[in-house]
C-alpha cells in the first residue's frame, strides 16, 4: 500500500518533471515546436523516430521527409498563415508533414479521416484550405463532397492520385532534404496558430480550434515530462493523428526524448498483444475506451508477456484501470485531464485509480481551475445572491472553469476559428467583476485529499423525480453486471413527464440476463437513476477517439418505429419487459406510467 507520503512525492516529482519541461514557453518566443524537433534530430539523428508497418524512419529520415513538405509549401506559393489540410489515416508521413509546413510557418488542419458527407464538407469550408492532402483511403470521401465546398482547393494525393489530384509523392521525392532558407523564419512567434484540431462532434458538427504553436509545446514538452521516457523506450501509439491524445502527447513524449513511436494504422483489440510483444513496447497512450475494449476481449496469451512499464492517457474509469494493472499487469497508469481547446490540465502522476488529476491544497493557487457549485436546471454555473460563483464543498460536483490568464500559456484560451463559439465557453464576473473563466463543460468532484474524479459531461446529466442522474455514473454500475460488455446512458423525453427519463443503450455478450440486470439496478441504484428503458445492439457507436456518440440515441428515443433493436421498459415490479409499438402508445397515453 502507498503511504500518503510516498503519494506525496510521486506527485511532486511529476509535477515538478512536467513543468520543467515547459519552462520558457511564450508566446512571443521565436522557438516553436518546429524547432523543439528540430533540437531532438540533432541529437538522436541516426536513432529510430517512427515505425510504422514495416517502414522506418529515423530522427533524421523525418526531418528529411519534413524538409521537403516544406520546400514543397514554398514552390506551391504558400506563405505563413496558409492552411493545409491533411485529410489521411495514421500513415507514416502524417508527422513529417504538419512539422514540415510548421517550418515555414503554414497551418495544418487536422481533419478527421472518417468523416464523409456534411461533416467532413463543414470541416474543410471552415479550414479553408489552399491545399488538402489526402491519400487511396480517404481519397473518395472528399470526391464525393467537392461540390459543396465554399471554396474550391488543389487537391494532393500520398500515392495512387485520382483524376484532378497532384502526385504529391512524385512532389515530394523532387524536392530536396535540405532545411528551407532560414528567412522564410523572420518574425515568426509561438503565438501563431500551428494546427487546426477539431472537436469530436459527440453532439453536433465539430468546432475547429486554433492551436497554436505555444499549445503544441504544451503538449508535446509536458507530456515528455510527464511520462519520463527515454531515448530507449517504445511508445505505441494507435489513437488517430487528427486528435491531440494521439498526435500529440503520445508523439511528443516519445520524439522529444530519442525514443521510437511504433504507430498504427488504427486500433485492434485482438492485435493489441501481438504487436506490443512483437514491437518490444514499453509505453502505450490510451483513450479510456480502448483500454476497455482490451478488458472485454478473452485472455491473450501476450497479455502479460511484454515490457510495459507505463500506460498514459485520459478516460480511464475505475472499474477497467485494475485491469489494466492486475490482468495485464502494467506496473504504472498516467491519467491526465484536459481538451484540446481548454486551459485546464491536470495529472494523476501517483496513481490513485480513478483519479483523473489532483489538485493538492498546498499547491491551489498554482492551479487555474477551479470547481463550481452548478445548476442543473439551467445547465450553467450557479450564481449566489451578489451573483458571483462559489466553489464546490469536497465531494460535490460542479462544474470545472479555468481562469483565463493571456499573460500565462497555461490560461491562455486561443478558442476557435468561430469566435461566437467562443465566447459561448467563457464566463465572465465569475469570483469578481471583470475575470473570465473558460467553461470545460466537465462535471467534477474534488475529494479532501484533492484527488479530482470526473462527473459527466454538462448535457449528458439530466433531471428525473427532481433529482439529477450522472450518466457517467450510472452506466459504471450497468457495466459491472455480468454479461453487459458496454453501456450508452441518456436521458429521453416521455410526453407527460417533467424532466427526461434514463435510458441505456447495452451491448452484451453471452451470459447476459434481463433479471439479473433488473435486480442489480434495484440494489445499486437509487430509485430515480434505474434507466427506464433499455436497447440491446451489437455495437456501440463512437466517434474517431472512442467516444460514444449519444445525440442519435437521444432523437431515436424509446420510439420502435425509430429503432431495429429489441427495446424493453422497466415494469412496475422493477423486471423489464419487451416495447413494441402498442407500449409505446400506452406510455404516450399514460396509462402505463413510468
Amino acid at each position: 500500500m502507498t503511504s500518503a507520503l510516498q503519494r506525496d512525492l510521486l506527485f511532486a516529482s511529476g509535477l515538478f518533471r512536467t513543468l520543467g519541461r515547459v519552462r520558457g514557453v511564450r508566446p512571443g518566443n521565436p522557438r516553436r515546436i518546429c524547432d523543439d524537433l528540430e533540437a531532438a534530430v540533432r541529437r538522436w539523428r541516426g536513432r529510430e523516430a517512427l515505425r510504422f508497418e514495416g517502414r522506418s524512419l529515423t530522427y533524421g529520415e523525418m526531418d528529411a521527409l519534413a524538409n521537403r513538405f516544406a520546400r514543397w509549401a514554398l514552390e506551391s506559393g504558400l506563405k505563413p498563415g496558409d492552411r493545409v489540410a491533411l485529410f489521411l489515416p495514421n500513415r507514416i508521413e502524417y508527422l513529417p508533414a504538419w512539422y514540415g509546413l510548421s517550418k515555414v510557418g503554414v497551418v495544418s488542419a487536422l481533419i478527421n479521416n472518417q468523416l464523409t458527407g456534411q461533416a467532413l464538407a463543414h470541416c474543410l469550408s471552415l479550414a479553408g484550405a489552399h491545399e488538402v492532402i489526402v491519400d487511396s483511403e480517404t481519397s473518395p470521401a472528399l470526391q464525393d463532397v467537392l461540390g459543396d465546398l465554399d471554396h474550391t482547393p488543389r487537391l494532393w494525393s500520398l500515392g495512387s492520385p485520382l483524376p484532378g489530384e497532384g502526385d504529391l509523392s512524385a512532389a515530394l521525392a523532387e524536392r530536396p532534404a535540405e532545411p528551407p532558407p532560414a528567412a522564410v523564419r523572420e518574425g515568426l512567434k509561438a503565438g501563431d496558430t500551428a494546427l487546426l484540431i477539431y472537436t469530436s462532434g459527440t453532439t453536433g458538427l465539430p468546432k475547429a480550434a486554433r492551436v497554436t504553436h505555444v499549445r503544441v509545446q504544451l503538449y508535446m514538452r509536458g507530456f515528455a515530462g510527464a511520462t519520463g521516457a527515454r531515448p530507449e523506450d517504445r511508445i505505441y501509439v494507435a489513437l488517430p493523428l487528427y486528435h491531440a491524445t494521439g498526435g500529440l502527447c503520445g508523439m511528443g513524449a516519445a520524439l522529444l526524448n530519442g525514443a521510437c513511436v511504433v504507430l498504427r494504422r488504427r486500433f485492434s483489440a485482438t492485435q493489441f498483444w501481438e504487436d506490443i510483444r512483437r514491437e518490444d513496447c514499453t509505453q502505450f497512450v490510451y483513450i479510456g475506451e480502448l483500454c476497455r475494449y482490451l478488458a472485454n476481449q478473452p485472455p491473450h496469451p501476450d497479455e502479460r508477456s511484454h515490457r510495459l512499464r507505463l500506460a498514459f492517457g485520459n478516460g480511464l474509469r475505475p472499474d477497467v484501470w485494475d485491469k489494466v494493472t492486475g490482468r495485464f499487469g502494467v506496473p504504472r497508469v498516467l491519467e491526465f485531464y484536459g481538451s484540446t481547446e481548454g486551459n485546464v490540465s491536470m495529472f494523476n502522476f501517483d496513481g490513485r485509480p480513478g483519479a483523473i488529476g489532483r489538485i493538492p491544497r498546498v499547491l491551489k493557487q498554482r492551479f487555474n481551475a477551479r470547481i463550481v457549485r452548478f445548476d442543473y436546471e439551467a445547465e450553467a454555473p450557479l450564481r449566489g445572491p451578489g451573483g458571483f460563483c462559489t466553489e464546490a464543498a469536497f465531494g460535490e460536483a460542479g462544474e470545472c472553469l479555468g481562469r483565463i490568464d493571456s499573460s500565462d500559456p497555461r490560461a491562455e484560451f486561443t478558442g476557435y476559428l468561430d469566435q461566437s463559439a467562443s465566447e459561448k465557453k467563457v464566463l465572465r464576473d465569475v469570483f469578481a467583476p471583470g475575470d473570465a473563466w473558460f467553461r470545460t463543460g466537465d462535471l467534477l468532484r474534488q475529494d479532501a485529499d484533492g484527488y479530482v474524479y470526473f462527473v459527466d459531461r454538462v448535457g449528458d446529466t439530466f433531471r428525473w423525480k427532481g433529482e439529477n442522474v450522472s450518466t457517467a455514473e450510472v452506466a459504471l454500475r450497468l457495466q459491472a453486471v455480468p454479461g453487459v460488455v458496454e453501456a450508452n446512458v441518456y436521458g429521453v423525453e416521455v410526453p407527460g413527464a417533467d424532466g427526461r427519463a434514463g435510458m441505456a443503450a447495452l451491448v452484451t455478450s453471452e451470459g447476459f440476463d434481463l433479471g439479473l440486470l433488473a435486480a442489480r439496478i434495484a440494489a445499486d441504484l437509487p430509485e430515480y437513476a434505474r434507466p427506464a428503458f433499455l436497447r440491446l445492439q451489437p455495437d456501440m457507436a463512437v466517434t474517431g477517439t472512442f467516444k460514444q456518440r449519444k445525440v442519435e440515441l437521444v432523437a431515436e428515443g424509446f420510439d420502435p418505429a425509430k429503432v431495429a433493436a429489441p427495446l424493453f421498459h422497466r415494469a412496475a415490479d422493477g423486471g423489464y419487459r419487451p416495447l413494441d409499438a402498442a407500449v409505446y402508445q400506452e406510455i404516450g397515453s399514460g396509462r402505463i406510467r413510468v
